[in-house]
């Protein structure tokens, strides 16, 4: 049906002609099996300001039923100077705020961060080409994590609450925030200004969600509906080819097929918990701005390669946070970027963007390589794997060896990604098997990412052996 571009189009359509009551609801006007509304407000919003400026240039594009399927060179422009105006205001402020607040680094270093940020093929290649808005509830998502992390609280909690009601996705960076601000309030005790800071980001949440979803409160049945949309349990475990266990593991067991509905919801809900709660637990007991942040890479990979209903573009909402940590680690962030990228490439070549791929990808690598120098920093320390590899000679003298492990599988890694490219896009998969590849992508994406699950789980999870260490050395 036109795929994303054909959604966001057809959105503006439906919140400009019809009545804001009938957004989410289907009719005659809005048949919901033709990209029906299916994010919070704000996106709805969104969609109806781009409407108007739509309307003014050219009223057929968002014409009530006539319109869709419409595609011109001019609408493609305008769509896509949306998203570039998205940025202007929105992420990439954000970005460049972000890197200014990083502390014990040069200016130069700085600016080459936010380059690197900025140059991440990812968001770039599903906003512009295959086409979203990913980069406003992530750059509200970054507002947060400023806020927060700047004793800002409530500014945070408020900007992270508009991340949310733009797309409901960015709840796989809810626990973080959750957590962080819980430990913050303990740290300062819940008897006296711990309490009251509680309360205060208490009734922020609660004024942000009701200022935007005020236009359906005023119904039972209009908020029960929005939220329907919202969480659709009904599409089943995941869609499409998406690199997460359980379409990795359906390849070996049809999980969808043997497991009844309702027990998928369970195991799915149990794993992600389960593997998010070391994390959590950490940084509640231990706030702090780094744990705040390998936290949310942490969270949201634990969602996105466990939860219930994942699309191959929820790895966005893990790229971010490993963004912000690209001055700390910048090999091991380079890399989990690179196979981010990569994790979407079914997507990418289905939208026939494997041009701009390859161009993005390797303008993104040189600019990661010559600004950090990745490769001469993958040492234990530089690795962040220092008090970890300290804690395993205690029992293994021999384990001297983990940084040359690292550096063997990046190698590894990179070939094994280029050679899958470039077989998926020369060969044709047998006939009995017409997602070979794809299937391939996702399992080798898979392994990737539960292999950096581990790996920033480690580096939380170590952390404080690390602070000490640091403390006996001074």
């Amino acid at each position: 049906m036109f795929g994303d571009y054909e959604a966001q189009r057809h959105w503006q359509e439906i919140t400009f002609n019809l009545p804001i009551k009938q957004w989410y609801f289907n009719s005659s006007d809005n048949n919901l099996q033709y990209w029906g509304l299916d994010y919070p407000p704000l996106t709805a919003y969104h969609s109806l300001l781009c409407a108007y400026v739509a309307k003014f240039i050219n009223p057929d594009w968002i014409a009530l039923h006539t319109s869709r399927g419409y595609e011109s060179q001019a609408h493609k422009l305008f769509m896509r100077t949306t998203v570039l105006i998205a940025d202007l205001l929105i992420y990439i402020p954000a970005v460049v705020l972000y890197c200014c607040c990083l502390k014990e680094i040069s200016t130069k270093k700085k600016v080459a961060n936010a380059l690197c940020i900025l140059l991440y093929p990812g968001l770039i290649l599903i906003d512009y080409g295959h086409f979203q808005y990913n980069s406003v509830s992530l750059g509200f998502a970054l507002w947060g994590v400023l806020g927060v992390s700047c004793d800002w609280d409530l500014l945070g909690s408020l900007a992270f609450c508009l991340a949310i009601n733009y797309k409901q996705m960015e709840l796989y960076h809810s626990l973080p925030f959750f957590c962080f601000l819980l430990g913050k309030c303990f740290k300062k005790g819940l008897k006296g200004k711990g309490f009251v800071l509680l309360i205060k980001l208490a009734c922020t949440v609660v004024a942000s969600f009701i200022l935007c979803w005020l236009p359906f409160c005023t119904e039972r049945e209009q908020t029960l509906q929005v939220l329907r949309r919202l969480f659709p349990v009904d599409r089943g475990l995941f869609e499409d080819k998406v690199a997460n266990i359980w379409c990795s593991f359906s390849i070996f067991l049809k999980i969808k097929e043997i497991l009844p509905h309702h027990f998928q919801i369970i195991i799915s809900f149990c794993f992600t918990f389960l593997s998010l709660l070391p994390a959590c637990v950490k940084l509640t007991l231990q706030p702090s701005s780094k744990g705040f942040r390998f936290t949310l890479v942490s969270c949201a990979l634990s969602f996105f390669l466990f939860s219930f209903q994942v699309h191959e573009k929820s790895i966005l909402l893990v790229s971010l946070p490993v963004c912000l940590v690209l001055s700390e680690i910048p090999f091991m962030s380079t890399w989990f970027l690179l196979v981010s990228t990569f994790s979407m490439l079914p997507l990418l070549l289905k939208d026939e963007l494997l041009m701009p791929l390859v161009v993005t990808t390797i303008a993104f690598f040189i600019a990661c390589a010559t600004s950090f120098s990745i490769f001469e920093k993958t040492s234990e320390e530089e690795l962040q794997l220092k008090s970890f590899s300290l804690s395993v000679r205690k029992y293994l003298p021999c384990f001297t060896f983990l940084s040359r492990i690292i550096q063997y599988l990046f190698l590894i890694s990179v070939i094994t990604m280029v050679l899958l490219t470039l077989i998926t896009v020369t060969l044709d998969p047998p006939q009995k098997l017409p997602d070979l590849f794809s299937v391939l992508v996702c399992f080798v994406s898979c392994l990737h990412f539960l292999f950096f699950l581990v790996y920033f789980n480690i580096i939380i999870m170590w952390d404080s052996k690390s602070g000490r260490n640091q403390k006996k050395i001074n």
